[in-house]
């Protein structure tokens, strides 16, 4: 792996160990003299936050347009797509629900229950790998494997005659011929211009972007707390790291990480494996891809199978050492947080609200 896919991920990984270390050695020891009468304020040393975003990767096969985010923006909302008109890609990322899915595992076209729950997808473009086991290597593999799969349930041998059936719809006919002149429409140009879309859904401007940018007033004293235990004693920093906060973000293959979730009280036979299934590595059983934080106040449920209802029960899970199983990452251990340094890391999460919204535009007839 190039060493510039690890620099960022790698220094703040780093950044947090210092700060951790910083933390622990300003815990005064039980031999030293009593502390002065005069009460002494401590002012919590709130670490540097980045704010540059890497610059994102754009495949020379499919150069951004602005006619093409377009009718990529109306593909994203059409359920014309599915196999039996109810469900679009918006389907399963909506407003309300942060923009992730609404229920715990997705549901599919045909009222079919699928296995794991929909992420969130601002800033989905920065990963170089898709689904929570990655095995789609770019979006347009995972668009073309959304709607042949479960979610849109039009199966892969059947999408050439859907896209056939989209295409000769009057609007999209002539949006094609103009973005896609030699092909029109097709699995691929269909799948390369929803892809065009979701690589514009960049959320960059959260309270923690404005302070990262200077505006100090822009977090709570409470989150600035939160923000010093998330890069210190909490050591989140190491699989969520800023700006993006998610490691995996950027890496060619993506980052997976087995935290428990979904293994308790079952047999190993019904356990999800996740990335091994794709890798093929027993160490990847159970193993699933590091999600990127921002929004994550809004989209409850939380992992890969929804199974955790609320921000506060995630994240204490997560700064307690996650749940023990045969192949837990060893990343994880038990941050001995105290409730109220529990309750500043929600609320420091708070400050990664996303401020923008998916638009539906109108779609062509």
């Amino acid at each position: 792996m190039p060493s510039t896919t690890k620099t960022w991920p790698a220094f703040v990984a780093s950044l947090a160990c210092v700060f951790a270390l910083a933390s622990c050695k300003s815990q005064p020891a039980e031999e030293k003299a009593a502390p002065p009468a005069e009460p002494v304020a401590q002012k919590i040393a709130v670490p540097p936050a980045p704010g540059k975003f890497p610059e994102l990767k754009i495949p020379a096969d499919n150069p951004q347009t602005p006619e093409k985010i377009a009718l990529g923006q109306q593909l994203f909302f059409d359920a014309r797509l599915s196999v039996d008109g109810s469900r679009s890609c918006y389907s399963c990322h909506q407003n309300e629900h942060g923009n992730g899915g609404e229920t715990p595992t997705a549901i599919g076209a045909l009222d079919k229950p699928l296995t794991r729950h929909s992420p969130v997808i601002w800033n989905t473009a920065y990963f170089e790998a898709f689904y929570w086991d990655g095995r789609a290597d770019s979006l347009e593999a995972q668009a073309k494997g959304a709607w042949g799969g479960g979610n849109m349930g039009v199966g892969a041998d059947n999408l050439a005659k859907k896209a056939a059936e989209i295409g000769k719809i009057k609007g999209y006919k002539k949006q094609f011929k103009k973005v896609f002149p030699e092909e029109g429409a097709t699995p691929d140009t269909i799948a390369k211009a929803i892809s065009a879309y979701e690589r514009t859904l960049i959320c960059d401007d959260t309270a923690y972007d404005r302070y990262a940018g200077g505006d100090e007033t822009a977090l709570t004293d409470e989150q600035k707390a939160g923000w010093t235990v998330f890069m210190g004693k909490g050591q989140c920093a190491v699989c969520h790291a800023p700006p993006l906060f998610s490691s995996a973000m950027g890496v060619p293959g993506g980052l997976y990480y087995n935290v428990g979730i979904g293994t308790a009280g079952k047999p190993e036979a019904e356990v999800d494996v996740g990335r091994a299934k794709v890798s093929g590595n027993e160490a990847d059983w159970a193993a699933f891809k590091i999600p990127s934080l921002r929004n994550v106040a809004k989209s409850a449920p939380y992992f890969h199978d929804g199974s955790v209802a609320t921000l506060s029960e995630a994240v204490k899970i997560m700064a307690t050492g996650g749940i023990d199983n045969k192949n837990k990452t060893a990343l994880l251990a038990d941050r001995g947080l105290r409730e109220e340094e529990l309750a500043s890391l929600v609320a420091f999460l708070g400050a990664l609200d996303c401020g923008g919204k998916l638009e539906q535009p109108d779609l062509p007839k």
